[in-house]
């Protein structure tokens, strides 16, 4: 377990601080753990993993900037996945149960070799400019809709009805990116 945070978390701090390469090595590193965390979950429709993988590496990316930096980083990442799942399941009406403290399971999970088929930057690309523009504003660099909306030449209120159909798009592109 040391050895996979001692890995992940100074990729995760120096991405904050800027290093884009140290971020997409991160999200190589973690999309292989997730698969192999949600795979073994979701063994009778494996062609959900590689959906929750893509949506759970965009909400690392996405929220990125709420990370405390004094906290284990694997322990964080695994907060987001179990949501993610838990999300799923609810969309499904699945009723499963897992265990909450799996972060074990998270930690210790061999990487499958797999193509990662769908890269969060190509995906907030196929954006709008103006949308893409307010969701990394907003959700990557932490900015008020208020401030973004200034940014962009938009009202408050203009501006959250933008950013809610930029996450909306990119929430449906991503469940049908693999279709």
């Amino acid at each position: 377990m040391d050895e996979l945070e001692s890995t992940l978390k100074p990729l995760m701090l120096d991405g904050l601080n800027g290093d884009a390469k140290a971020h997409a090595q991160l999200l190589k590193l973690l999309s292989e753990r997730l698969r192999a965390y949600f795979g073994r979950r979701l063994s009778a429709s494996p062609d959900d993993v590689e959906d929750l993988v893509q949506e759970t590496l965009l909400a690392v990316h996405l929220r990125r900037a709420t990370y405390d930096r004094a906290q284990p980083f694997t322990a964080w990442a695994h907060g987001i996945a179990r949501y993610k799942l838990v999300d799923h399941w609810r969309r499904r009406k699945v009723r499963a149960t897992a265990p909450l403290d799996d972060v074990a399971d998270f930690l210790a999970s061999a990487p499958v070799d797999t193509d990662s088929g769908l890269d969060l930057t190509r995906v907030l690309s196929t954006l709008p400019a103006r949308q893409r523009a307010l969701v990394e504003d907003v959700k990557v660099l932490g900015l008020s809709l208020s401030e973004a909306g200034r940014r962009g030449g938009l009202s408050e209120g203009a501006a959250k009805v933008a950013l809610h159909r930029a996450l909306k798009l990119l929430a449906e592109r991503l469940r049908h990116a693999d279709r």
